[in-house]
């Protein structure tokens, strides 16, 4: 399974299932030698809506093999997801105090596609295809010491219908050990 890739899309943010949580449609124009896509730009984005996100650093985890899951974890601060190569299966769950808590929104992205993740939304990720590259800007610098929340990515309550089976997919030791939702305690913020 993989993504086919819209070329020539106009930029454009939707809301989704999860407060805050934002899909945006990223123009990429191709031909023969490839493709080039505007992959962040700040003025356009926030006139469309997307929060001011003010990056400190740029992160990539490059995936050798299709079926490479990751995730579900939620961090402090607020993510710009998008992909290089390849593509994903992408999940996110609510993992923040109030109403919204256990929400779940899920989305192929490609490179046409990004999504805005706001501080607290446990994020996940499968690939779809082999040497797929993942990249996302953040804006606060990563820190042991931070408050992070972590969910099972194969939590019952989520329910989230992974393309490839969790059996059958490349996972760390400790992304399978995570709590499920019901243990779970919930991100705060002052």
């Amino acid at each position: 399974m993989t993504a086919e890739m819209r070329f020539g899309a106009t930029l454009a943010v939707h809301a989704t299932t999860i407060e805050g949580l934002l899909q945006l449609d990223v123009p990429v124009h191709g031909d023969n030698r490839g493709w080039f896509k505007e992959n962040w730009q700040r003025e356009k984005m926030t006139a469309l809506g997307l929060p001011e996100l003010g990056p400190v650093q740029n992160n990539i985890s490059f995936n050798k093999s299709r079926g490479t899951t990751r995730g579900i974890h939620a961090e402090p601060w607020d993510k710009y997801i998008s992909v290089a190569t390849g593509s994903v299966f992408g999940a996110w769950v609510d993992l923040r105090e109030g109403p919204g808590f256990g929400n779940v929104f899920t989305t192929v992205i490609d490179p046409s596609v990004a999504i805005f993740v706001p501080r607290g939304v446990g994020n996940a990720f499968q690939t779809l295809e082999d040497s797929t590259a993942y990249t996302y800007l953040v804006n606060e610098h990563w820190s042991p010491e931070a408050e992070y929340v972590f969910l099972n990515l194969a939590d019952e309550t989520a329910d989230i219908a992974w393309p490839v089976p969790l059996e059958q997919a490349e996972l760390s030791d400790k992304d399978r050990a995570h709590p499920r939702l019901g243990d779970v305690v919930p991100l705060t913020f002052n």
